[in-house]
């Protein structure tokens, strides 16, 4: 139980690791083609998108099967 907390938090921990340093960085959409150096590691708007696709997908189906 404790290895699968652990995945977990480290899983949690990493997420929020990356979003701090991604958003200290300079956005490369933002100043062109020559900001290569300081480019994000994760497209956040590409992520949100596919999590709220995600979610919205997770709650048809729910109300599809609570419906039954």
């Amino acid at each position: 139980m404790r290895m699968f907390l652990g995945m977990i938090l480290g899983a949690l921990l990493l997420a929020c690791g990356v979003y701090v340093y991604d958003s200290m960085q300079t956005s490369s959409v933002a100043h062109g083609e020559v900001a290569t150096t300081n480019r994000t590691i994760v497209n956040w708007d590409v992520a949100k998108a596919d999590w709220d696709a995600l979610r919205d997908r997770a709650h048809k189906d729910w109300v599809r099967i609570s419906s039954k």
